[in-house]
């Protein structure tokens, strides 16, 4: 079962993601400039977000070498530097003068980024310091705890995709899809000259300094496909913990935005509106706004936006659904600001008012799950 959410996200002027120029990013879509949002950008800003604190028990790192170090004993040290220099986490032999110590190597960054867990770091450390096993033991659990204890929230949503010598099995299946998220109509970006006064000005009353920055204001559409099967999967078939992340997440997507240039832009807007469906296929309705939305006089930029997402909606679902009515689906605006005005007699989104009353209807859904209930359920954080 996939879980299909799909947002219209209205920003003030910001930079909430920008190119390696400055520059908000951007892209042609249906033959026009848009603004975007990468999918990496927007699952960064979900995974650190506060709704989603209590889950974050994933730890993506070049220096876990460096972790281990801090919580192992100096007689441990030489052990986990050969298990490390075995799967080529840390450079064998970089002590080459006397002087190099320790600390040294374990300070250095390993060529590949390792996503593991916190309790994954804490039974490596356990392990290591384990004086009943052999140093062959060792090599092989270390490589275990890498690909097994992979039962976090935050890397069963996102996956894991590791490269590196020796280690087997590593790959966890990712039960998130992002989609980058992109504006509904043509977005410029626009330039903010901007000069700094010298608050001890000499003899030129000038500025002190001078310098421009690039925004633009977009309204964005948002599109996310969560598998349930595989998010049960990737938690080891724990329903609670899984229950308790898709409800987290959809919180998290709705309250987080990017942190880019926050404090010149402030741009913390939430979405006007949010569509949850369930589906046995992703559909992703970026096809709404192939053509652009131009401004209309008596109307706005987010009512228009609706609109045209509630019409392809239900154009999809009449033509593409052999039974509509059993199309299982929740709409979102808060306070009932914005209607989703579908006019088919045959499916009709089930209207709610509040964020946590969605989460709730979607919970109910996969199975009778309370979210107070559901939220108890917790990951190892580390200490």
């Amino acid at each position: 079962m996939l879980i299909e959410i799909h947002m219209i996200q209205n920003h003030s002027p910001a930079n909430l993601n920008r190119d390696d120029l400055g520059a908000p990013k951007t892209c042609i879509f249906g033959g026009a400039l848009r603004s975007r949002i990468s999918s990496q950008c927007i699952k960064r800003s979900i995974r650190f977000s506060p709704e989603f604190t209590e889950l974050r028990g994933g730890i993506r790192t070049r220096r876990l070498a460096e972790k281990l170090y801090e919580q192992l004993s100096k007689e441990d040290i030489k052990t986990a530097e050969k298990i490390l220099g075995a799967y080529s986490l840390i450079k064998k032999g970089k002590k080459s003068k006397k002087e190099d110590s320790d600390e040294d190597a374990f300070n250095e960054e390993s060529e590949v980024l390792i996503f593991t867990t916190y309790k994954g770091i804490k039974r490596m450390v356990e392990m290591i310091a384990d004086p009943e096993l052999t140093y062959d033991d060792k090599v092989k659990r270390f490589n275990d705890l890498l690909t097994k204890c992979v039962h976090s929230p935050d890397m069963a949503l996102s996956g894991r995709m590791l490269e590196a010598k020796g280690l087997k099995d590593t790959k966890v299946e990712a039960a998130l899809q992002v989609a980058h998220a992109i504006s509904t109509h043509i977005a410029r970006p626009e330039i903010d000259y901007f000069v700094a006064a010298d608050d001890i000005p000499g003899e030129d009353a000038g500025a002190g300094h001078i310098g421009e920055s690039m925004f633009t204001s977009a309204c964005f559409y948002k599109y996310f496909s969560l598998d349930w099967d595989q998010l049960k999967r990737n938690l080891n078939g724990d329903e609670n913990l899984a229950a308790h992340t898709v409800g987290a997440f959809i919180k998290a997507a709705a309250s987080s935005n990017p942190s880019g240039k926050q404090n010149s832009f402030a741009a913390h807007n939430f979405p006007d509106g949010i569509l949850v469906e369930f589906s046995k296929i992703p559909i992703s309705y970026a096809n709404a706004f192939v053509k652009p939305i131009y401004f209309e006089k008596g109307t706005d930029i987010v009512e228009q936006s609706i609109g045209q997402l509630a019409n392809y909606v239900e154009d999809f679902v009449t033509g593409y659904c052999d039974d509509p009515s059993s199309r299982i689906s929740f709409w979102f605006s808060p306070n009932g600001r914005h209607e989703l005005n579908i006019k088919s007699k045959n499916f009709a989104p089930q209207h709610v008012d509040n964020l946590g009353e969605l989460v709730s209807k979607v919970l109910d859904q996969l199975g009778n799950f309370d979210w107070d209930e559901v939220r108890q359920a917790k990951v190892y954080l580390g200490d």
